[in-house]
């Protein structure tokens, strides 16, 4: 039990995630095989929708536009600052910091990561290894999301009696756009409410809102 409550957090939300695949996969069925059906055509089973570029399409534009989110507040939130967030720095702490504030190296706690605490090429990746891991995730799930994409644009249009577009027709397609830009926006928004709503509002006992009785004033403070 002392296991799952410590590990309680990502549990949940891996419970979350998968409850909600298996819900967007059987909606998702749903919405393709009705489509079909006032179209005249056949209908597909739960294994064909899961391997489709239909289905591939909206988990990926989902995904990188999330590790696109968590890309740009990792990196920007190193340099900008907002007053009374607790999602900010202290207003006097932009930058990469001191090793000594980064407890790196000579400063390194006994517990520290050993990549924390060497020197060379081994500390300087470790000390961007969030950022990078985000970054990779992005690329790859935005990459996913355009062949996905281009794929089920494609046959769209050829159900249609279309000709199909190439990669680069694609890449300027308003298809791929709308599906990105949509998502990104949705995104964007989402962190500078939380940003903005943080300053002015509690939620007691959570790490993501200060504690209820801190000043508005008071930045980079965690409940």
């Amino acid at each position: 039990m002392r296991r799952l409550r410590d590990h309680g957090l990502a549990l949940v939300f891996g419970g979350l995630l998968l409850m909600a695949l298996v819900g967007q996969a059987l909606w998702g069925l749903a919405g393709v095989n009705g489509d079909a059906r006032d179209k005249g055509l056949q209908t597909i089973g739960l294994g064909e929708y899961l391997t489709s570029s239909s289905f591939a399409v909206d988990i990926a534009e989902n995904w990188q536009s999330e590790y696109l989110q968590f890309l740009l507040f990792i990196l920007l939130t190193v340099w900008f600052v907002q007053k009374g967030s607790p999602e900010s720095k202290p207003l006097d702490k932009t930058g990469r910091e001191s090793d000594e504030d980064q407890k790196v190296g000579r400063w390194a706690q006994p517990d520290s990561p050993r990549w924390a605490v060497v020197d060379g090429w081994r500390r300087s990746v470790y000390s961007h290894s969030l950022g990078l891991t985000m970054l990779v995730i992005f690329v790859g799930s935005w990459s996913a999301q355009f062949i996905a994409g281009h794929a089920s644009h494609n046959s769209e249009l050829i159900r249609d009696l279309k000709a199909p577009e190439g990669w680069g027709q694609y890449a300027l397609d308003p298809d791929f756009w709308s599906r990105t830009l949509q998502n990104w926006q949705s995104e964007f928004l989402a962190v500078a409410t939380m940003v903005v709503f943080s300053i002015y509002l509690r939620e007691r006992g959570s790490p993501e809102s200060k504690p209820v009785g801190e000043p508005h004033g008071s930045t980079g403070v965690e409940g």
